[in-house]
């Protein structure tokens, strides 16, 4: 049997996603990511979904890799395709993402090995990163899904 290549870039079918948006006093945290797609660009925290794994599980240990940061995972903001295309307009990176709405528990903030850097934003101070048109709504829907049911220590 011949093994299975994560093929990221050029994929055979599209590769399922997660992200969150992490809220702590009304800050969202966002990281600037070190690989494609989008490298040297401001955005939310995520990764890809490994087999066997739950969408919760999922975005609980991305969190953790990414931001060095324990999480409770709420509600699902959103879920969007991301479809990027080369030059030829062939599909280069294909991703089906689900955002979360989560609340930092414990770890402390670092950037992880696929971030550069990792900071809490005030929402209002969000314009100079830069962020995609659906990385700026996914924050905030999240901080609006904050406000509708905050978290509270438990």
């Amino acid at each position: 049997m011949t093994a299975r290549v994560d093929r990221r870039e050029y994929p055979e079918r599209p590769i399922v996603g997660v992200g969150a948006a992490i809220v702590r006093d009304g800050r969202v945290l966002i990281v600037k990511r070190r690989y494609e797609p989008l490298a040297g660009r401001w955005s939310l925290p995520g990764g890809t979904l490994e087999i066997g794994e739950t969408l919760e599980a999922g975005v609980t240990r991305e969190m953790q890799e990414e931001t060095g940061l324990d999480v409770e995972v709420g509600p699902v903001i959103e879920v969007f395709d991301r479809i990027l295309l080369d030059e030829a307009r062939r599909v280069r990176y294909h991703f089906v993402l689900v955002d979360y709405l989560c609340w930092p528990v414990g770890g402390d903030l670092r950037a992880g090995s696929d971030v550069d850097t990792a900071i809490f934003v005030d929402p209002a101070a969000l314009l100079p990163y830069n962020l995609t048109a659906k990385a700026q709504a996914v924050i905030e829907r999240g901080l609006e899904l904050a406000r509708e049911a905050p978290w509270t220590a438990r």
